[in-house]
């Protein structure tokens, strides 16, 4: 999401926090263009031109025009894979999404979908099909490196797993979302965001827990 961005991280190195900073720069104008006139309505050479930078240096930071308007994708793929690898030493893959979910809520981060700042942003995407398209092959794109990062901690079904665990945060996510553009108050909706998180992941874990007795009972049966 432009206009979104976090603060840059201090201690990477001079010309990366440059580059990050420039990229930021360039999604926050078309952001703007964006939520003002529509997406479709503006071309990738006005933003361009808006952010003083040609439209190959805007294509260098962003390989597709969605990109520019929905670039928290990135953030995601590796919001997931980081918290799944370097989860608490006793901590499940699970409950360590689990806490993640619970901190972007916390910190009313874009991705956890609650916030009445985001209201511009959902009404741009539900105007274009473009993005919509885009933002649906993001949700692949998350479940593919969830589905990695499950592999290697010997997690039954590790695609099967990120595939209901990513439509379960969707789920939480739509329904929040929905319901801030219907006009019901922040902190309502925080509040049930939590409790159906807490119920998903909750249903998620029994699953798991699960799982080692039902495959038993298949092998005997065998």
């Amino acid at each position: 999401m432009g206009g979104m961005g976090e603060e840059l991280d201090e201690e990477l190195p001079l010309r990366e926090r440059k580059k990050r900073a420039t990229r930021q720069r360039i999604s926050d104008i078309a952001t703007g263009l964006f939520v003002d006139r529509g997406f479709d309505a503006v071309p990738v050479a006005e933003v361009a031109r808006a952010a003083g930078v040609s439209a190959m240096t805007v294509f260098n930071y962003f390989p597709r025009k969605e990109d520019l308007f929905l670039d928290r994708i990135p953030q995601a793929v590796e919001l997931v894979a980081v918290a799944v690898r370097e989860r608490r030493p006793d901590e499940t893959p699970l409950a360590a999404l689990h806490r993640l979910a619970i901190r972007l809520l916390e910190e009313r981060h874009p991705l956890s979908g609650v916030g009445e700042r985001f209201l511009p942003f959902w009404r741009t995407v539900i105007a274009s099909p473009a993005l919509r398209a885009r933002a649906r092959e993001g949700v692949e794109e998350v479940e593919r490196s969830l589905a990695e990062a499950l592999a290697g901690t010997g997690a039954p079904d590790p695609h099967l797993l990120a595939a209901l665990t990513v439509a379960a945060y969707r789920t939480v996510f739509v329904a929040s979302a929905r319901r801030l553009l219907a006009g019901d108050p922040v902190q309502e909706v925080a509040r049930d965001h939590r409790r159906c998180l807490e119920s998903a992941f909750g249903a998620l874990e029994r699953m798991v827990a699960e799982e080692p007795a039902a495959t038993r009972r298949d092998d005997r049966s065998g």
